[in-house]
């Protein structure tokens, strides 16, 4: 799988992500998954076309020590179907703006 990680995360800087996430993107799924959704600006030209299946979504995974946002961009909707496909170049950056600008917000060094 395709992602940006940022690792060695301290025990405060975990719990102050986590409860960042909580109360943006709502209580994690599967322990420690949560998801993203993705400016509706930045879909491709499939996901634009796939209204059925909008909106879609990254998902970012908060271990003890790690984030990851990983590249594949889904919805929830639909197991399989075109538009799920990995991050354009454009959400690929956005997606990584938005964790570091979640670190920035939170005063957290990574």
């Amino acid at each position: 799988m395709k992602q940006y990680v940022i690792d060695e995360l301290r025990p405060a800087e975990h719990e102050k992500l986590k409860s960042y996430l909580d109360s943006h993107c709502g209580p994690a799924e599967l322990d420690n998954l949560y998801w993203v959704p993705l400016d509706a600006d930045l879909y491709s030209e499939t996901q634009t076309a796939h209204t059925d299946c909008q909106p879609f979504y990254a998902a970012v995974r908060l271990d003890e020590l790690s984030i990851a946002i990983e590249f594949l961009i889904r919805t929830k909707n639909r197991i399989r179907c075109d538009c799920i496909a990995y991050a354009t170049d454009d959400q690929k950056a956005w997606l990584m703006d938005f964790l570091d600008a979640m670190f920035e917000r939170l005063e957290i060094r990574a």
